[in-house]
């Protein structure tokens, strides 16, 4: 099965003051994979400012501007087409022994270390050994984030982009960057590499084609069994053609949608609309 999706991502940056001048990134590009199609994508910004385009570290497509002209607000509007498709299978078939290999863990070391975001308690990850038991990676990892969903509440506006895994374990609630963020914790705890993903969700699978629902910003995880597994563990359920990703990265400032500094009076307010029109 296939998707068609249009996303319009729009984000509204008010400053307390007048801003001389503001170095921004945005991370608003869907990727091309195996799942998805990028048909087109483009990124307004207003004031106008004049930017470059680049893949980052990660693999995310970066668009970068400066504004040079006096601005109280920042605009971004976002828009892409996007064709997804059943998402196809993943590994499944590797074992422990493959993954505490050197070579394995070598290659995706930066997806088995913590990150200041992603870091858990070795109690709780203890904890978790003992749930998953003796099942194969594959298995434990699955095993793991509906474990962790049913210990932590979905919660919006409980937490916001700061929170660190730990506090969101502590509290029992968050958003989905914190089940993410906790769930590649806990994978890393037990040696399977996990790695952030950042994108977006159609919400409403019963909405008609041409009907414009709400969506929204949306966060999951992919584990490295034998191959990457992704895995949305706010919905409890593998990803399919409901998600469009955007970036990946170790954790969420890895790929934030946007970010940039100014040179202008402390203090901003911060507006994010999404948008999504399944058109086929």
């Amino acid at each position: 099965m296939t998707w068609r999706l249009k996303i319009e991502h729009r984000t509204r940056i008010d400053y307390e003051g007048e801003v001389l001048a503001s170095y921004n990134e945005v991370r608003m590009t869907p990727l091309n994979d195996a799942a998805q199609s990028t048909l087109d994508a483009r990124i307004q910004v207003s004031p106008s400012a004049t930017g470059s385009r680049y893949w980052d570290y990660w693999g995310a497509y970066v668009t970068a501007f400066d504004v040079h002209v006096p601005h109280r607000t920042l605009a971004l509007t976002a828009t892409s087409v996007v064709e997804t498709a059943d998402t196809p299978p993943g590994g499944g078939a590797v074992g422990w022994e493959t993954l505490r290999d050197d070579r394995v863990r070598d290659t995706h070391v930066e997806y088995l270390s913590p990150t200041a975001h992603t870091e858990v308690g070795p109690d709780l990850i203890e904890q978790v050994r003992e749930i998953v038991g003796d099942a194969a990676p594959a298995e434990a990892a699955r095993a793991c984030a509906e474990w962790l969903r049913g210990e932590v509440r979905y919660v919006p506006g409980s937490t916001g982009v700061h929170t660190v895994a730990k506090e969101a374990w502590d509290a029992r609630a968050g958003v989905c960057q914190d089940l993410a963020h906790l769930t590649v914790g806990l994978l890393r705890g037990l040696g399977v590499p996990a790695r952030y993903v950042s994108g977006y969700l159609h919400p409403a699978p019963e909405a008609g084609i041409g009907e414009t629902v709400t969506g929204q910003s949306h966060a999951w995880v992919e584990w490295w069994d034998g191959a990457w597994t992704p895995y949305d563990p706010t919905n409890g359920k593998p990803v399919g053609v409901e998600h469009v990703v955007v970036a990946r990265g170790r954790d969420y400032w890895d790929v934030p949608p946007h970010k940039g500094v100014y040179a202008g009076p402390g203090g901003t307010s911060l507006s994010v609309e999404v948008d999504v029109t399944r058109v086929a």
